[in-house]
């Protein structure tokens, strides 16, 4: 048994918004096991470690992310030029997943996983694609959240945009291989268990009948949730109903893809037939404002038609403060109608993915929930209450605060430092990001 008591901490919820001062909370192994003032005194064998006021959150999830391209960042590559989304995908992604290997794909996942600790995330929801390394890929990743410490969630994007029907055999193949790996890992007990399955799917115009035939096998076999682009562009829309006569959630139902566990990115151009049977199965629609403005796609429109709203980055780091403060100033910017506090709650809905897929208890700062906390440096101007907790979010405190990070009932990041050598992993990265994108140059 082992106990820590987090002593004198300003205690801050996003949902339900909750701002307490002076509050110790008492974490035995990776679980919270109770909250409230001067606890100390009643474990005497506890290990204290004094927060001295700083502010301890539930910790922040991105929920969806790719750490493929975590190598790509400044990339020297020869980019032909692209003028619109699919011109993009052809020139820079297509090209870029294509050309990593093992010892790439693994290193994208360590500093990725690095830099999403360093700036708050205590999880990430991955969706990886890597078409010329498939078996085995996610384990490399997985690999990589356990050397560091993060907790996540990764599967491969089925498709059949390299290889056909062979590629999408291929794809489901890895996610049901990495889903039993995960249901053996967690049996057998001898690792931490930070790590999830998704079965992963690109887009629907990627994605032909006998794939989606396949995926359902998948998820039935298995008892994961589908994790999909969607509607990140008009093109994905248009070429369902040319080639299918159907809107993209309309096809996916028919091939029994929607549940509660189901996570579809972007969602921009969804029909509101989409959105109702989204909604109807309890789904989730994550958006990543920066990424939907890096590539020009447009902005949704219909944010607050979703039951289900989470915030990700698309592959723009893990940053989850700047991601909810764009989020909103995006919106603002559209003539939208919410306010912080709904951006908050999105951002808190990662906690609900995170507990819907572990089988667990995320998201809050109470007895019987996963001890996974950010603690920040945080010194507020004005007076931090519960109505304006979203407030300071939006305006003020960013990841410059992230003072340490508490993963499963361990500080993986303390006094901001890590306890593995960072400097050593990014130095060896750069050589391998070098060696990328010059596979990438030789590819057609």
């Amino acid at each position: 048994m082992s106990i820590l008591v987090l002593k004198n901490a300003t205690l801050a919820q996003l949902h339900p918004a909750k701002v307490e001062e002076g509050v110790d909370i008492v974490i035995e192994n990776d679980r919270i096991i109770e909250t409230g003032a001067n606890l100390s005194p009643r474990y005497p064998q506890a290990r204290i470690k004094e927060m001295h006021g700083r502010l301890v959150m539930p910790g922040m999830v991105c929920s969806h992310n790719h750490f493929y391209s975590g190598l790509s960042r400044g990339i020297q590559a020869n980019i032909a030029p692209s003028p619109d989304f699919i011109s993009t995908l052809k020139n820079l992604w297509w090209r870029l997943d294509r050309a990593l290997d093992e010892e790439s794909l693994y290193y994208s996942g360590l500093i990725c996983s690095l830099e999403a600790i360093r700036s708050g995330c205590t999880a990430v929801i991955d969706h990886s694609a890597s078409p010329n390394y498939i078996a085995g890929s996610l384990s490399q990743l997985r690999n990589a959240f356990i050397k560091v410490g993060l907790r996540g969630m990764t599967c491969f994007e089925t498709t059949d945009r390299n290889g056909g029907l062979q590629e999408l055999q291929a794809s489901v193949e890895e996610n049901i291989r990495f889903a039993r790996e995960i249901d053996r890992a967690r049996e057998s007990g001898d690792e931490p268990y930070l790590v999830e399955a998704h079965i992963g799917a690109h887009a629907p115009f990627t994605v032909p009948d006998e794939g989606l035939l396949m995926l359902r096998e998948a998820l039935k076999t298995t008892g994961r949730g589908l994790h999909i682009h969607m509607a990140e562009d008009r093109y994905d829309v248009s070429h369902s109903h040319h080639h299918y006569g159907k809107d993209l959630l309309v096809r996916l139902a028919e091939f029994d893809l929607i549940d509660s566990k189901t996570l579809v990115a972007h969602g921009l151009y969804l029909s509101e037939a989409d959105i109702e049977l989204l909604n109807a199965h309890d789904g989730f629609l994550v958006h990543n404002a920066r990424s939907n403005m890096n590539n020009h796609v447009g902005y949704n429109q219909q944010l607050t038609a979703f039951r289900n709203l989470a915030l990700g980055t698309d592959g723009i780091g893990s940053d989850m403060f700047e991601e909810l403060k764009f989020a909103f100033f995006k919106h603002r910017d559209a003539g939208g109608p919410l306010w912080p506090d709904s951006f908050a709650r999105a951002l808190s809905n990662g906690n609900t993915l995170l507990s819907r897929n572990f089988n667990d208890r995320f998201g809050r700062i109470e007895a019987g929930y996963k001890a996974d906390l950010t603690i920040s440096d945080y010194i507020p101007p004005t007076p931090l209450l519960a109505a304006n907790l979203a407030g300071h979010i939006a305006f003020g405190l960013g990841a410059s605060h992230v003072h340490s990070v508490m993963v499963n009932g361990v500080m993986v990041y303390e006094d901001r430092q890590f306890a593995i050598d960072c400097d050593t992993i990014f130095a060896e990265a750069r050589k391998v990001a070098k060696k990328m994108w010059q596979r990438m140059d030789a590819l057609p």
